[in-house]
């Protein structure tokens, strides 16, 4: 029998990944969505979708909820703050943009994300991530 590894091991395979805008190859580079999307293929197969092409200031320009319509067609929302390990995480940067942020909790106070400037790595969910 084989035991499939859980998303938390998994995600913790793409700790060190270098930060590239719209990548997702585990080692070689990833966003935070690459991220996600890469977890996804390696827990479940196939993306069911693929996303266009994006700049790196796509919510603050559009306006629109495209990362958070697109977890709705395709996870199970949850109320903020009500999350386990192994969920996704989605996060705004001020209250009247859309979410542009995504990561994975490893706990109820960690996550494993990508960010500019920053290797894929696990982090505090500080207050401020949490706000």
């Amino acid at each position: 029998m084989m035991i499939k590894p859980s998303i938390i091991d998994l995600a913790r395979g793409w700790l060190g990944t270098p930060y590239q805008h719209q990548a997702s190859l585990k080692g070689m580079g990833c966003d935070c969505l690459g991220l996600v999307r890469g977890i996804w293929r390696e827990a479940l197969g196939a993306e069911p979708e693929v996303p266009p092409a994006y700049a790196p200031d796509w919510a603050e320009a559009g306006l629109e909820e495209t990362l958070a319509d697109a977890g709705r067609r395709h996870l199970i929302e949850i109320p903020p703050l009500v999350f386990e390990a192994g969920d996704v995480l989605l996060f705004r940067w001020k209250p009247h943009l859309p979410a542009k942020h995504a990561g994975i909790a490893t706990s109820r106070s960690t996550m494993i994300h990508a960010q500019e400037g920053v290797a894929v790595s696990e982090v505090p969910l500080a207050h401020w991530w949490l706000s």
